[in-house]
């Protein structure tokens, strides 16, 4: 199949596809992805590529620093790509959680400068708001979505909160909220046949209520962002379905850090829309092997390594 006469959609790791060295070799082959991560020092005021190249892996890993690495890899693929393979053009976009940032700039709403500031500071809020309300994620493995989510609502109780975080495909689905409640779903997820229940290494409950302070003040920080109508559709987190105007967006990232990442039916509607090929733009193959548990037929083509851009290049 080759990728340039094919429908394709790019795809946008979020936290959790980091690893240190992440863009090294990409920046030594290619001086347009080298330019992308001088450029988010001097941006943030900080030694990112440093970290992102050298880590330690402690550091790399706190929120603040993980999603504007991840974002500036992405970037910087995303340019070598346009610099090196103009005909490949896709018809959506389409992020995880923080990647859905990295779509914005890949469609054309948003400049990379304006993007990689949000990013910082939706990394800073979340990180606030796992200081102020402490809980954590679990990922489920084996059970029914619909059994995960009567899980998780007979195990909140007022103040304690636990609901899906991440739908990231049948049999994978990760849960977020308040200590005891995460602790109750994840005893009832193994009493209900669950192959594996795994508690995550965070002390954050990412898309759940106990980022409320954290979406207010993200919703206003989006508020100001200068964003444009994008030139290709974004398939929104929140929705599942294309945000084709400034107001969709708006719409879906002031809810996106309370609310479920719909990611299997986001790529079923890609798929149902035509798409054959998901290039994951970034860090990482995370995204790809989510896929093929999504759907057997979709092709999947991590890019992210000075390998991947040459395979892409021939294919």
């Amino acid at each position: 199949m080759r990728v340039e006469n094919s429908q394709i959609a790019y795809t946008f790791p979020g936290q959790g596809s980091q690893s240190v060295g992440m863009g090294r070799q990409l920046a030594e082959a290619y001086p347009s992805a080298y330019d992308t991560f001088k450029e988010s020092d001097e941006i943030l005021g900080m030694h990112l590529t440093k970290l992102a190249w050298e880590g330690p892996a402690d550091e790399l890993n706190d929120t603040v620093n993980t999603q504007p690495a991840l974002f500036v890899h992405s970037i910087a693929v995303l340019r070598v790509l346009e610099d090196l393979a103009p005909g490949v053009k896709p018809a959506f976009v389409a992020g995880h959680s923080m990647g859905e940032l990295s779509a914005l700039v890949a469609a054309g709403c948003l400049a990379f400068i304006d993007g990689l500031h949000l990013v910082r500071t939706r990394g800073v809020l979340m990180k606030q708001a796992g200081e102020l309300s402490p809980g954590g994620m679990a990922a489920i493995l084996g059970l029914e979505i619909d059994e995960v989510d009567r899980i998780c609502t007979s195990s909140s109780a007022p103040g304690e909160p636990v609901q899906i975080a991440n739908d990231n495909c049948p049999g994978q689905v990760v849960i977020s909220g308040a200590a005891k409640a995460l602790e109750r779903a994840m005893s009832l997820a193994s009493q209900a046949g669950a192959k594996r229940v795994i508690p995550l290494a965070v002390s954050i409950a990412a898309h759940s209520p106990l980022m409320e302070q954290a979406q207010e003040l993200f919703s206003q920080a989006v508020m100001r962002a200068p964003l444009s109508d994008p030139e290709v559709p974004i398939i929104g987190n929140v929705t599942a379905r294309p945000l084709r105007t400034v107001t969709d967006i708006q719409s879906d990232l002031q809810a996106q850090l309370n609310s479920r990442v719909r990611w299997t039916e986001s790529i079923q509607y890609l798929i149902a829309s035509g798409v054959e090929v998901f290039l994951e733009i970034g860090n990482g193959s995370v995204l790809t092997g989510l896929l093929k548990r999504i759907s057997k037929d979709a092709v999947g083509i991590p890019v992210g390594t000075p390998e991947d851009i040459t395979k892409i290049l021939t294919s």
